[in-house]
This record gives structure tokens, C-alpha cells and sequence, in this order.
């Protein structure tokens, strides 16, 4: 069920969505070659407490699947052909050359933000740079059609034509979400779709809307390391970027922007 947030509610979700961007401004200032993946999680983790939040991702399980272990990091630090969900850990170490996506959510006031950057370390291939701002784009497109009088897909499309024009894969079994005082809730937001279709969007509606783009010919990410990270079906780059967002009209409201990237995602 979609549920309209009243604007009690979205000032309280203002709150969670201001300390998930302020996260990912603390992670964008500190990443360096030769940091951990533990090391930055452990960053966000004391970020978020010091600021009366809780972490959304720890210890996070999919309702109905008794099957899945409880994600165990506040961060999901995905780096190169890994799409989503990577776990940080002492022994992954980020080095020069890599990008490195950086998915966040924190439970404050009762409600959820959610928030995802790909941050570019030193010197990279002009390809996956190119790959980075597309998606960096195609999260901004999304955005865009995130306004009264449209339907869902009128942003699935956005992200989809806008990735296709470059020559780019959309991952097609990772998707966006509806989000509130529950992290994830109807409805799901695909990255691709036919325009002018999917339920009608109303004002109040709150989206994280997520594309994750490929390099490759990869269309859907697949699961390794223990069944939470998912990786490229062909091992070549995947960048993310997310914005959790509030539907208006003439123009979404955007939750999770700050200073650092108040010209882009």
C-alpha cells in the first residue's frame, strides 16, 4: 500500500534525510586510497548515533525471507563491478583507481532517509568517469518526472533513455523504493519502464528513486559474498547514485541534498 505523507511527516523525514546527506558529506571529505571499507562504515555508524539517528541498513532483513542473515554494516560500500550491498570488512581496502559506491540510511523521529553516492578515487578511465556522471544524471532526470500529474514510469523512462543514449546497461532487478517510517515500501521504482504508465504520482508520495547503470551489457546484478552483495554478470563497472525524495508539484523536493552536491546528486 503507497502511503501520503502528511507534512508533519515530511519534516520529520527533512530531519532523517539531512543526516544521511551530512553522512555522505563526512564520507566525501575522508575517502582516500588505502581506507578500509570497515573504516568508513564505522565513520557513518558514529556520525549518525552522535546525531540521535540509528542506522537503517544494520541489521536489516527482508520481511518474509527467514533465510536471509541480518545485513551487518550501516553503510553498503559497493566498489567497481559490485552493483549494491557490499559489506565493508578490515580486509577490503579502497586504492587509487577505483570508484566506490556509498549507499546510506538512518531511522530518526520515526521515519527513514536514504541516500547513495559513487565517489571517484584519483585518476580513472575516461569510460568510467563517463559512467559515473551519466548515472549521476540519470538520478537528476529521475527526479525530474517526480511531480503531480505524472506516473511512476514516467521516471523509470527518464533513467532508462537517458542511460541507453550512452550505450549503457540499466540494472533491471535492482530497484528504487517508496520509503518512510519503514526503510523500504511500496511502491518499487524501476529503473527502466515505458513512460506514461504506472500508478499515478500525488503529491506527498515519498520515493528513493536509484539508478544503477553498467558499463557492460549487464542487466541484471548478481549475488555473491554471502548473498548480500551483487555484482555485474559481466564484472565490468556499475555506479549508483539515490536521493530520497518528496512529490510535489512543478518540481520534487528533494530530502537528502546538502551543500556538497546542491548542484547535482
Amino acid at each position: 500500500m503507497i502511503t501520503i505523507k502528511s507534512e508533519r511527516e515530511i519534516e520529520l523525514m527533512r530531519e532523517s534525510g539531512a543526516l544521511v546527506a551530512k553522512a555522505l558529506d563526512l564520507l566525501e571529505r575522508e575517502i582516500q586510497p588505502g581506507m578500509t571499507t570497515k573504516q568508513l562504515d564505522a565513520m557513518a555508524e558514529e556520525f549518525i548515533r552522535d546525531h540521535n539517528g540509528v542506522p537503517s541498513f544494520l541489521n536489516y532483513a527482508p520481511k518474509g525471507d527467514p533465510d536471509v542473515t541480518p545485513y551487518p554494516a550501516t553503510l553498503c560500500v559497493s566498489i567497481n563491478e559490485e552493483v549494491v550491498h557490499g559489506v565493508p570488512s578490515q580486509k577490503r581496502v579502497v586504492r587509487e583507481g577505483d570508484i566506490v559506491s556509498v549507499d546510506c540510511g538512518a531511522y530518526k523521529g520515526g521515519y527513514h532517509g536514504d541516500a547513495a553516492r559513487t565517489f571517484v578515487l584519483g585518476v580513472i578511465d575516461e569510460k568510467v568517469q563517463q559512467l559515473v556522471d551519466v548515472t549521476r544524471e540519470c538520478l537528476e532526470r529521475g527526479i525530474a518526472m517526480a511531480v503531480t500529474g505524472n506516473r511512476l514510469h514516467d521516471i523509470s523512462s527518464a533513467i532508462e533513455d537517458y542511460a541507453r543514449s550512452f550505450g549503457f546497461s540499466v540494472i533491471e532487478n535492482m530497484v528504487g523504493h517508496g520509503i518512510g517510517s519503514e526503510l523500504h515500501e511500496d511502491p518499487a521504482v524501476p529503473n527502466y519502464g515505458k513512460k506514461h504508465t504506472g500508478v499515478p504520482l500525488r503529491e506527498g508520495m515519498t520515493l528513493a528513486i536509484e539508478p544503477m547503470i553498467a558499463l557492460g551489457r549487464s542487466r541484471k546484478a548478481v549475488s555473491r559474498r554471502g548473498g548480500w552483495v551483487a555484482v555485474t554478470e559481466d564484472g565490468k563497472h556499475a555506479a549508483h547514485f539515490e536521493h530520497t525524495i518528496v512529490v510535489r508539484p512543478g518540481k520534487a523536493e528533494v530530502l537528502t541534498r546538502t551543500f556538497l552536491n546542491a548542484e547535482g546528486a
